[in-house]
């Protein structure tokens, strides 16, 4: 490891209990350890999270770039919807 810097931190009992726990069954060697893994995670679910904001703009970019819809009320979506459904649920038997 490069360099390190050494910072306090708060943690309840609980979460106290857990590192302490981690670093004694020998899945970690210390507590260190255990907030620098919890830390890489952290980093990689904000990720996925921006990652799937992003796709989920561009689906709707796409959406409103295809223009307007066909349909004219909820009740035909509805009805397209369960049209399709049935017919997926028919090519998949």
């Amino acid at each position: 490891m490069s360099k390190v810097q050494k910072i306090s931190i708060a943690l309840t009992p609980e979460m106290n209990a857990m590192v302490q726990e981690a670093v004694q069954s020998g899945e970690f060697a210390t507590a260190s350890e255990v907030v620098r893994d919890a830390l890489r995670y952290w980093k990689e679910r904000e990720k996925a999270k921006a990652e799937a904001t992003a796709h989920l703009r561009s689906l709707i970019q796409a959406g409103i770039d295809s223009g307007p819809s066909s349909y004219k009320s909820m009740d035909e979506i509805i009805a397209e919807a369960r049209k399709r459904h049935k017919h997926l649920l028919k090519k998949s038997a």
